[in-house]
């Protein structure tokens, strides 16, 4: 899935939808101390009252938000795991049957249990939902409407909360005339702040791809590797802080530690022309080939097939590796990148880098950044001296 297919289905959780139509929720309450479920409920959706299909509707959209590889991860299932729960959710998502669906959704609690104990008494939700996707008309006088026809994406979703401890309330009582110590026993359930989910099947090309599934985590950067490949069944993931750090070691292998910031500038303009070009299409990977060709065309000479292959090698240790594009450059258009000195930290965006440069004069170093314009400090325009001066 791209960003713009998660984007689409995000925005189709809300009330009176009439191309979303979840059937059935069922909510599994997990207790801390024993890990046990204490208690399951399932039913219509549509039962509930409009408040509540709010609150989770939100709580679902929160759980699809976030850019992939930070915090949404698209899983590739593995096929040697035992009880593969591929097959589990494929049942589940084919079953017509109520009784059989919840069975097969407590066969993937059951193996959460295996793995962890929470601090806190956590709630599992899960909805069987369809996505009716219209399909674009061909012209403006076609006299079908385009809700004539759709693609039908049926789909299995899974939200993790945490729940809260109630609040300890003194409150004052009008017509008594006093006070009284307010205390609620029932936890509050935190539907604001998931903290795991997914969503089965992928969906690419409007067509279901039941060999991958959309795993999101609670935190940016911060994937629950033990919860992807016990629970999940998926494949090791790379975030796109991972691969931006696998990238600087390679260049920096390549290079020996050594690159101007023109250099440098050239590099990230190289990764962000193949991002630009491939917009409308799967996000790009750099192999050891699409490293070679960058460096070579943005100034380096020095550098051969051979010592990238070594070098990914040698860093992550496997030179069939392919890096995401998306992750290894700052974001392009925004002052992403922070320059850090002991007199000041400056923030500038990767297309202006190459007007920073760091010089020697007189044994000293000097940062020294190229302007069109005369620079004004509170308000005073610095006079223009000759570099060096005093």
């Amino acid at each position: 899935m791209n960003k713009k297919d998660i984007a689409q289905i995000r925005k189709q959780f809300k009330v009176d939808n009439d191309l979303l139509k979840i059937s059935d929720i069922f909510n599994v309450y997990i207790m801390k101390e024993s890990s046990d479920i204490f208690h399951h409920q399932s039913q219509p959706f549509e039962l509930l009252d409009q408040d509540q299909q709010e609150l989770f509707m939100n709580n679902f959209k929160k759980m699809l938000a976030g850019q992939l590889d930070e915090k949404l991860f698209e899983l590739k299932f593995r096929r040697d795991a035992e009880n593969n729960s591929q097959l589990i959710l494929h049942q589940g998502l084919l079953s017509s049957d109520v009784e059989d669906w919840k069975e097969q959704m407590l066969k993937l609690v059951g193996k959460l249990l295996e793995i962890r104990q929470y601090e806190m008494d956590i709630v599992i939700t899960f909805i069987k939902a369809e996505y009716l996707k219209p399909m674009k008309r061909r012209n403006d006088e076609a006299e079908e409407s385009e809700r004539d026809t759709v693609y039908s994406h049926p789909f299995i979703l899974c939200s993790i909360n945490n729940t809260q401890d109630p609040k300890k309330e003194l409150l004052f009582d009008y017509v008594e005339r006093e006070f009284k110590y307010n205390f609620v026993v029932d936890p509050i359930i935190n539907l604001n702040t998931p903290i795991a989910g997914f969503l089965f099947p992928c969906f690419t090309d409007n067509s279901a791809d039941v060999n991958h599934i959309l795993y999101s985590a609670g935190k940016v950067h911060e994937p629950d590797y033990q919860f992807i490949e016990d629970v999940l069944n998926g494949e090791d993931v790379m975030t796109a802080q991972d691969d931006k750090v696998v990238f600087e070691e390679i260049i920096k292998d390549v290079t020996g530690d050594k690159l101007n910031t023109l250099t440098l500038s050239n590099v990230y303009e190289e990764i962000n022309r193949m991002i630009v070009e491939n917009e409308e299409e799967e996000p790009p990977k750099l192999d050891t080939k699409d490293v070679e060709r960058v460096l070579k065309m943005s100034g380096l000479e020095d550098v051969s097939a051979e010592k990238i292959e070594a070098s990914f090698q040698k860093i992550i240790d496997d030179d069939k590796y392919e890096l995401k594009a998306n992750s290894v450059i700052p974001k392009y258009n925004s002052k992403s990148i922070k320059i850090s000195t002991k007199i000041a930290n400056i923030s500038i965006s990767p297309q202006d880098l190459r007007y920073v440069k760091q010089v020697h004069l007189g044994g000293k170093r000097y940062l020294m950044i190229e302007v069109e314009e005369d620079t004004v400090i509170e308000g005073f325009t610095m006079i223009p001296e000759a570099f060096g001066e005093n």
